[in-house]
This record gives structure tokens, C-alpha cells and sequence, in this order.
């Protein structure tokens, strides 16, 4: 054999060394869920970390029909961290903890308030076992109590109930999309309000009104099913909490912001002729809102925000003919317009004034007018531009549909 030979052959020998530490699926425990919470004795630099790890042979096809196993076990220890924390939860879990199908990262409300959360959520930067597209979710109660007490009754898999809950609730826009990256990218460019998701499994006092998206987590009257509850938003600046938005609140902001997706809105409004009557009707955004910046360097810079939409009209309770009736057509257009500017500029009000900045992301229109970005921070966006600016709001109904039926029932020829 020639020496050139030899060599390859030996060369090779070492490729297939390639699987030396490997370990078997059947080795591993996958956390699905993370909580963390305040550590009970108050002392600096600790946490109480809850894993959630799902067993994945319940609800499966290799799994027996009878099988008593719990669908998932959660545990909670202290650590100053939840990636180190692994390791002492795996002196409880026989098999090794990874964090790689990970679907939530859940935060007290309380943390999410004080000034702790920044410190405890950066080794979700930093690691390469936790991906950048775990949710965060904030809430009311303590992390680990949510994941105790949420208990799906129609999935058993509970990796696959967090899939499907956030990704459905995220498309209607009653939460956030509010990934680990898109948190770092917000707090980091420190102009912006991040949006996490607000989730309870507690019932608080139920609103004595309200429709369908007038509510946070907690609020919404409901009766059998899970009692966990995913609506609105927790509002963060500077990696701090400071507010709750409700689910209405939480669809403006997405409307607002283009760097988010969302495919249905379906929303009620005011019947103008039959007071007292609502319509429901599905919100269809097609094109991006327009968002004109007209910056001012020593006088309040002025913001115009365009969002074409059009609506298809799915019930009409009154049975009023908006359908083929011009006038009474003319009529609905203004009415659910200055409804949506309305509630509009009440928000961006509240955000202009009390929050002194905005969970539009509408900061990334003004970085033009800014050579570098030291002039840009020095202008300041959260203290000076966005509070201080005249802000004009036009809702722009370009269509509106009425479905297959362009007129409903006669209700005295029916009763007749």
C-alpha cells in the first residue's frame, strides 16, 4: 500500500469518531416550560427556577392506552441563573435537562416590576441551548404556580398546547409576538416599549362589560375549560414592567407596527342606528400602515400615521340594511372609523404621556435624519421626541364587504 494511502485511510479513521459523545434521545429530559420567580428569602443574585420537562411518550403512538404517566413534571429549584440551575435539577431528574424545545420563558409579574428581571434574563443571550424564539409570557401569579395550575383539557402534549395557544392567539392579535430576540433587540436599542405576552390561571373580578377584546388575562368570564387565560400585554421599558395593556390595546399597537404580522382581527362595533346593538366584522390590513416622520430639531416634530383597511361585515344583530341602503352605508363607514381613531388616540395619548415613549417601534422612522448614533441618542426618542410630538391619526376604510347575503331575514315576515 503506498504511504499517500495509508495516511487517507488513517485520516479517515478519525471522522468517524465524530459520534463519540452523543447521547440518545431517551437520555435526555426536554424542558418545555421555564419559570422564574423571586427567591422567598430576598437575598441578592437568587431565584426560584421551575422547569416544566414534558414526557414525550404520552399522547403518542408508542405509548399504551392505559398509561397512568403524567404528561409532564415540573420542579423548582433556586439558582442564580436558569441555565446553572439545570444542574441542580438534574440531582431531582434522572435524565439530562436540555433546553432546546423550550416553548415559553414565564416572569412574575413581580420580577417583571423590579429591577431584577434584566440581570436573570441574560443568559438567554448568551446561551446557545435556549433559542431566540422562545416566547416570554409574564404572570400575574408566580411562575411556578402558573405552570402548576395549567392544566389543558383538549392537548395532553403540553409542548404542543404552547405551540398552538401562543401561535393562534399571536395571529388574532390579543398578545404580543414577544420572542426572547425581538425583547434584547427593543431593550438594547433602549427607544422603544416592549410587548410580552400577560397570561394568568387565575380568575381576578371579571369585567361587568365588555366585548371581546376589552380584556386582560384574569378578566374574562368564563365557565369549564382551562383556566388559563392569554389576553393582552405586559408593557416594558427599559427592561422594566410598567403597565398592562388589554387585548384591544395590545391589536392597536400591532396594527401600528409593520415589523409584526398579524391575519385576523375579528372585532365588534357600535351599531350607529340601533343603539345599543353591536356589528361584528373582520379587520383586513393588506398593506403596511405608513408612517411619516417630519422631524424637528428645537420645535415638536410632527408624526402622521396612515393605516389603509378594509372590513367584511359578518353580522348585523339590528338587521339594519347597511347592504344596499347608501345612506345608512355612509353612516356605518363613519361610525366604526371614528371608533378606531378614537380608541387610537387615546392610546398613543397614554403612551406620550405616561409611558413617555411607544410600543409602536415607530422609532426606527426617524434614525434617518441621524448620521451616526451618537446623534440619534442624543436627540433622545423616548424623552423628547415621541413625547413632545404632534401626532395625527387617519384610519383609512378603503372596502367594505357584506359576505355571500347582501340582506338578512325579515323579522315581521318571519313572526308573521
Amino acid at each position: 500500500m503506498r504511504p499517500v494511502f495509508f495516511f487517507l485511510a488513517v485520516g479517515l479513521l478519525f471522522l468517524l469518531s465524530g459520534c463519540y459523545d452523543r447521547i440518545e434521545l431517551e437520555e435526555q429530559s426536554y424542558v418545555i416550560g421555564i419559570g422564574i420567580d423571586k427567591a422567598d428569602n430576598d437575598e441578592k443574585g437568587l431565584f426560584k427556577i421551575t422547569f416544566q420537562i414534558a414526557n414525550p411518550e404520552v399522547g403518542s403512538s408508542i405509548s399504551s392506552g392505559g398509561s397512568d404517566e403524567d404528561p409532564q413534571q415540573t420542579i423548582t429549584v433556586e439558582g442564580s441563573d436558569f441555565i446553572t440551575a439545570t444542574n441542580t435539577a438534574n440531582s431531582i431528574v434522572t435524565k439530562e435537562i436540555v433546553l432546546d424545545h423550550t416553548k415559553v420563558l414565564v416572569i412574575s409579574e413581580e420580577l417583571a416590576r423590579s429591577g431584577d428581571f434584566l440581570r436573570v434574563v441574560q443568559s438567554a443571550s448568551r446561551t446557545t441551548q435556549l433559542r431566540r424564539g422562545v416566547q416570554i409570557v409574564v404572570s400575574r401569579e408566580d411562575a411556578s404556580d402558573f405552570l402548576n395550575n395549567n392544566k389543558p383539557t383538549l392537548e395532553t402534549r403540553p409542548h404542543k398546547y404552547y405551540q398552538f395557544m401562543l401561535n393562534r392567539a399571536t395571529e388574532t392579535g390579543i398578545i404580543p409576538d414577544a420572542d426572547v430576540h425581538r425583547f434584547f433587540q427593543i431593550t438594547e436599542g433602549d427607544a422603544d416599549l416592549f410587548l410580552a405576552i400577560y397570561a394568568t390561571t387565575e380568575k381576578i373580578e371579571e369585567k361587568s362589560q365588555g366585548y371581546e377584546d376589552q380584556y386582560i388575562a384574569g378578566q374574562i368570564p368564563q365557565i369549564g375549560s382551562n383556566a388559563t387565560q392569554f389576553m393582552g400585554s405586559a408593557v416594558f421599558k427599559e427592561g422594566k414592567m410598567i403597565d398592562v395593556l388589554t387585548g384591544q390595546e395590545t391589536r392597536l399597537c400591532l396594527i401600528f407596527d409593520n415589523t409584526i404580522d398579524m391575519d385576523d382581527l375579528l372585532a365588534t362595533y357600535p351599531d350607529p342606528i340601533k343603539k345599543g346593538y353591536r356589528i361584528a366584522a373582520s379587520f383586513i390590513k393588506k398593506e403596511k400602515t405608513k408612517v411619516d416622520i417630519d422631524y424637528k430639531k428645537n420645535q415638536p416634530s410632527k408624526i402622521t400615521v396612515t393605516v389603509p383597511f378594509s372590513l367584511e361585515i359578518l353580522a348585523i344583530p339590528s338587521l339594519v340594511d347597511y347592504a344596499e341602503n347608501s345612506e345608512n352605508q355612509k353612516i356605518l363607514r363613519k361610525t366604526i372609523t371614528d371608533d378606531i381613531n378614537k380608541r387610537a388616540e387615546q392610546l398613543v395619548k397614554k403612551a406620550q404621556q405616561e409611558y413617555r415613549s411607544d410600543p409602536f417601534y415607530w422609532s426606527i422612522y426617524v434614525r434617518k435624519y441621524f448620521r451616526t448614533i451618537k446623534e440619534y441618542e442624543k436627540a433622545d426618542w423616548n424623552h423628547d421626541i415621541f413625547p413632545n410630538a404632534d401626532v395625527k391619526l387617519d384610519f383609512q376604510l378603503t372596502q367594505i364587504e357584506f359576505g355571500k347575503m347582501l340582506n338578512d331575514s325579515d323579522l315581521d315576515a318571519v313572526r308573521d
